[in-house]
């Protein structure tokens, strides 16, 4: 303790609060180092979030003390990564995040007394689109939604009803199919009271128009003829690669099919009359009977007068008798009334590539082989049946067998055994990364600025005064080793050497030192008056 206390007391009051300024620099150095390193990985807990949903949810953090880190102005929240799944499960108990919508809550803390029936509709109308814009927002791809409804409403006196429409901005992420788009517009129709699937409108984040409301579409797809064709296309070359791949193995058959389509709509009326369908509508008989006879004698008037008696020996008497019938009758008449919607497949036309087979001969070379024509012709029998092949329309299909190009693949090996099992991640790259950076860091300053720090401490002062200047400044023996810090007996005596001859070189100045003070008192005795005043001068000039 004494050995401790003496040199504390060598060191001297500067020397020893730079210590402790060094100590405490060094403690809260390494403390950030520590906390840094030890401190949990972050991850996102939810990203895309609106200003409402971000300051709940940092409300529910704070008030759980879960420490949290916001990107991207509050859009992006950051949470310890073990605790992400109970938190995302925690907060939708609680319903959040909502998505930035209003939906049927608005009606959860409403004073319906105070309300009018104008304010009432506005809510509904506002919870319905923020409803269908959470909905639509459930949809794969869909990564924001909104939704406008316009509603008019019957004026009075007036026999004619407006129809409602709807109109949906969407933000995506890559491309809707076109079965999607229409989803969204019948699910926007039901929802709605009297909104048909054609009334509603739908374009995306660049102003590109998925579906028009505008336009005559019945079936309500939203898809042009062009894009009706080349999905048609598209369906049926995946199904034929489908199938050819499975005979002739995964990329060896390449597809390319041609549809033509007729997009006019006609429409025909036909009559039609079966003269063996006859049905009787009505019938009429008329019959009509006469007689007159020849008297072969002398016309008078008494012959004629009804009631007189025939004269014996008359001629004989001439009948006739007619019969009419008239019968109307239905003819059966068929009358047929055809709409051919557009869209109609003309011919379709399939040219399908397939590659050869390829084996190995008695030397182990690679060999290529041709498919046989009973292959090729099997082949093309899958694909006729594949596209509903009709020779009155005019289709065609051809299957040539052909050598593919070679490309060269560069396969990578595949790490076995325990290198296999370290498969690390890209958080993973970034923590060791860190982590490297932290170390190298804490290194650097140690060795480059409390490691000089230190000994420019620990140095005594008969040291510094001695040598003229600090460790570092002080002369050093050949070899680059310092006055003071002999590493050997040599450089011992050779350092004790040379410290005798800077003593004796601190004496000699030391007694011209003494010398000039002497003839400085000897003037100011001399001449008392003048000596006051330089010090009074000095004194001024000091304050």
């Amino acid at each position: 303790m004494q050995g401790l206390i003496t040199f504390v007391k060598t060191l001297g009051p500067a020397r020893i609060a730079a210590m402790g300024a060094v100590t405490a620099a060094l403690i809260g150095f390494f403390a950030f180092v520590i906390l840094r390193v030890t401190a949990p990985v972050m991850t996102p807990l939810f990203t895309d979030l609106s200003l409402e949903d971000s300051s709940a949810i940092i409300k529910d953090l704070e008030r759980q003390s879960i420490p949290f880190e916001m990107k991207n102005e509050g859009a992006v929240i950051l949470v310890p990564r073990d605790r992400v799944s109970r938190l995302r499960m925690k907060l939708a108990e609680g319903g959040l995040p909502k998505g930035g919508g209003i939906g049927y809550e608005i009606f959860d803390k409403s004073d319906a007394l105070g309300t009018t029936s104008f304010v009432q509709n506005i809510n509904h109308l506002r919870a319905l689109e923020g409803e269908l814009a959470r909905t639509i927002r459930a949809i794969d791809r869909v990564q924001a939604a909104r939704v406008h409804l316009v509603l008019p409403e019957r004026p009075l006196f007036s026999r004619d009803k407006l129809e409602p429409s709807a109109s949906i901005a969407l933000k995506v992420r890559g491309q809707l199919e076109t079965q999607q788009v229409r989803a969204i517009r019948h699910l926007v129709a039901s929802a709605v009271n009297g909104l048909k699937p054609e009334r509603v409108s739908v374009v995306d984040e660049s102003g590109r128009l998925l579906a028009d409301g505008a336009n005559d579409d019945p079936y309500g797809t939203g898809a042009t003829g062009d894009e009706r064709k080349l999905a048609y296309e598209r369906n049926l070359r995946d199904q034929i690669e489908s199938i050819i791949s499975s005979v002739v193995g995964p990329g060896r058959a390449r597809v390319q099919l041609t549809a033509d389509f007729d997009f006019n709509r006609v429409t025909q009326t036909q009559d039609r009359y079966d003269p063996e369908g006859r049905v009787l509508r009505s019938s009429q008989t008329r019959e009509e009977m006469s007689s007159t006879t020849d008297p072969q004698g002398q016309v008078s008037v008494a012959t004629e007068l009804p009631g007189a008696n025939a004269q014996p020996g008359a001629g004989p008497r001439d009948q006739s008798k007619k019969t009419e019938e008239i019968n109307n009758y239905e003819i059966t008449r068929i009358t047929e009334t055809k709409v051919i919607e557009g869209g109609r497949i003309n011919r379709v036309s399939v040219a399908v590539l397939v590659d050869g087979i390829y084996g190995r001969n008695d030397k182990g070379e690679l060999v290529y082989q041709e498919r046989s024509k009973e292959e090729l012709d099997r082949i093309a029998a899958l694909v006729r049946s594949t596209i509903g092949f009709d020779q009155k329309r005019g289709d065609q299909v051809e299957v040539v067998n052909l050598r593919f190009a070679e490309t060269q693949s560069i396969a990578m090996p595949e790490q076995t055994g325990w290198l296999g099992m370290l498969q690390f991640t890209k958080d993973d790259l970034m923590r060791a990364i860190e982590l490297g950076v932290m170390l190298l860091l804490g290194l650097v300053v140690l060795l480059f600025v409390i490691r000089p720090l230190v000994r420019r401490i620990i140095t005594p002062e008969t040291f510094a005064a001695l040598t003229g200047g600090t460790p570092e400044t002080a002369p050093a023996l050949p070899g680059g080793i310092p006055i003071g810090i002999p590493q050997s007996e040599e450089e011992a005596k050779a350092a004790s050497s040379h410290t005798s001859r800077m003593i004796d070189f601190a004496q000699v100045q030391g007694s011209v030192h003494a010398q000039s003070i002497q003839k400085v008192g000897e003037l100011a005795e001399r001449n008392p008056q003048e000596t006051v005043q330089i010090l009074r001068q000095w004194l001024h000039e000091s304050t």
